[in-house]
């Protein structure tokens, strides 16, 4: 098995996708509206048996977990690939013998030219008059220049070429600034600088190196926040911006806040609450608090009223959109309090104001919210039960059904009779029909859907969906081994593969002039994955025949649309499962049949030629 099988076997879809948007069941699968497209009615689809998703409105797009994090983060797949390997525990191999001595050292030179970068940066703001608009943004964000020096911000300029040049000129290689995510690479090889016309905050791990930048837009430019990409040295989903300057502060008070912003964490040190550091926007992961489990077991999460999903709208009395749709955040906190014998807290932050307005405007509000921080069941409770009409059965029934996945989190049956006490004497029902209420669902999750095997703690939950397609495999085998077959791959189109790994390699496959040039295209592990395509045995007669072997691809493309019909097909299935559950979904199933339709079509005309490629067969008798 290889590092992107690997992956897909340890990380379940559902899980990966709650991250980022918040899903609501469906049926046996999950619907949301779609992070991709502004709508109304969630037209985004996860299916947990077949590990992949599909939005059927303006998008029509669809796979993967691969391809769903490549969309939403907007990197490559071999970001894609080091990212979800950092979160799956699975390590990458690198293509040099010496590979970790070559890694070590490439890491230091990414180090270096990220010092260099900073520097460059910090100069311009202090002492360049193309620095003034960041430095008044900062007066007016309360940040003094003893703190821009500490935190060594920066600002980028306007320029395409300003930081390239710069550091050409220091005597660094493109490569080194490429490697660093400092550049942008496009398909005609040319380079330009990522960030420009930004606000620097360079970021640290905890041992103090330079492991890339945060980037706030000064004008309009969207988006309003830019990270570097992942890189050997950065991984967003690790760091925590500002544990560098923190670290020793969080033991000497045995306690870390959890902020969202870098602004927070510099205004936060700024007033001696030096224990802050932020979650770089994203749900706190296993990887972070790892990181802060060794320095303290005592974490208080500020989070702001959108975070903690205490928005709700109400149309006809109806309960929609965020109401009762628990951040994923929420729920890892509760998981991470038990697994880690840790004391976990949150504040809801008043007046809508971040934590640096707080700080500034007024310490000693912010020193009350902080000591006042609650439990986080008890926050969670008092946030969402008050928002809950307890006469409207349907909310009191919703109410319950939120809670119950939350209840199950605690594993100290003492903690979680007290919480079951208190929401049947809310809610006003009888306690024994809420505990029964647990030991069903408690019995559905001993009992675990096809496909998937639960495992203990905090430990990655296993899907044995197979993580590979041999026909894709084959499709590509026969790409690669024979590469004179290009010109007979017309038909054969990305949607075809349903497999990211596939997906991408047919796509570099399709951009390069031959096997050596693709593989200079590829990440390793994909690179890996290749050289196992191309040694991959093929029947002894498809090697001696150029014509079995356009036979042989043309009816893997023809399986190929096939298994995309009958895929098409299910889905339809499934949603109008879903119609009957809940409505809705009409003009999904009208954009389903369109595409069934023209895959229909392309089916067709692909038969056609093969009926043709027989009939040249037996005629040369070789069939």
């Amino acid at each position: 098995m290889n590092a992107i099988e690997e992956i897909k076997q340890r990380l379940d879809i559902v899980q990966v996708v709650s991250e980022y948007v918040a899903l609501q069941k469906s049926g046996k699968n999950y619907r949301a509206l779609c992070p991709f497209h502004p709508e109304k009615n969630p037209s985004f689809f996860v299916f947990p048996d077949r590990q992949s998703w599909h939005c059927f409105g303006a998008c029509n797009a669809g796979g993967d977990i691969f391809s769903f994090v490549m969309r939403k983060e907007g990197i490559d797949f071999g970001e894609a690939l080091r990212l979800l390997a950092n979160k799956a525990g699975v390590s990458l191999i690198t293509s040099d013998t010496h590979s970790t001595k070559n890694s070590q050292s490439e890491q230091e030179r990414i180090y270096r030219v990220n010092e260099a970068a900073a520097a460059y940066y910090h100069h311009l703001l202090l002492n360049d008059p193309l620095g003034e608009t960041a430095r008044r943004y900062l007066a007016y964000r309360g940040v003094c220049l003893e703190t821009i020096k500490n935190f060594q911000l920066g600002l980028s300029p306007q320029d395409w070429e300003s930081l390239k040049n710069h550091l050409l000129r220091e005597g660094y290689a493109e490569a080194e600034l490429l490697a660093a995510g400092l550049l942008v690479e496009q398909e005609d090889k040319r380079t330009y600088d990522r960030f420009r016309g930004r606000l620097m905050f360079p970021i640290r791990n905890i041992d103090g190196k330079l492991v890339g930048f945060g980037a706030r837009a000064l004008d309009d430019s969207t988006p309003k926040y830019l990270n570097s990409p992942q890189t050997l040295v950065f991984d967003k989903s690790s760091i925590l911006y500002g544990i560098d300057r923190a670290k020793q502060a969080i033991r000497q008070r045995n306690q870390a806040i959890i902020v969202e912003g870098y602004m927070d964490v510099i205004v936060a040190h700024q007033h001696g609450w030096e224990n802050v550091v932020a979650s770089m926007g994203t749900a706190i992961t296993e990887a972070q608090l790892t990181t802060l489990k060794n320095l303290t077991r005592n974490f208080v999460f500020a989070l702001d009223a959108d975070a903690a999903g205490t928005e709700a709208i109400f149309r006809g009395g109806e309960l929609i959109n965020k109401v009762l749709s628990f951040s994923p955040v929420v729920y890892g906190w509760v998981r991470y309090e038990d697994a880690y014998k840790a004391e976990v807290k949150a504040v809801s932050l008043p007046d809508d104001k971040d934590p640096d307005e707080i700080i500034k405007e007024n310490p000693e509000l912010w020193r009350k919210t902080i000591d006042n921080a609650r439990p986080i069941i008890d926050f969670i409770f008092d946030t969402f039960a008050a928002k809950v009409n307890i006469d409207d059965v349907t909310q009191k029934s919703l109410l319950v059904e939120k809670f119950t996945p939350l209840l199950l989190e605690i594993r100290d049956p003492i903690r979680r009779a007290h919480y079951v006490e208190r929401l049947a004497k809310y809610l006003k029902i009888d306690q024994r029909v809420l505990e029964d209420t647990l030991r069903k669902a408690k019995a559905l999750q001993k009992t675990p859907p096809k496909g998937h095997v639960p495992t203990d703690g905090l430990k990655y939950q296993v899907t044995i969906t197979p993580a590979y397609s041999p026909l894709e495999q084959y499709c590509l085998a026969l790409l690669l081994q024979y590469p004179e077959l290009k010109a007979e791959a017309t038909e054969l189109s990305p949607e075809c593969f349903e497999q990211s790994q596939n997906r991408e390699l047919f796509l570099k496959w399709r951009q390069s002039t031959d096997v050596a040039h693709l593989k200079e295209k590829l990440d390793p592990a994909l690179r890996e994955y290749a050289e196992s395509l191309l040694s991959k045995e093929l029947p002894p007669m498809i090697r001696e025949s150029e014509a079995l072997q356009r036979h042989a691809l043309q009816d893997c493309i023809i399986r190929l649309h096939e298994k995309r019909l009958r895929n098409l097909e299910m889905k339809k299935r499934e949603l109008l499962a879903t119609e009957a559950q809940i409505g809705g979904v009409g003009a999904e199933l009208a954009r389903l049949e369109e595409q069934g339709i023209e895959s229909s079509k392309q089916l067709k005309e692909i038969f056609n030629k093969q009926s043709s490629l027989r009939q040249q067969l037996v005629r040369r008798g070789e069939k």
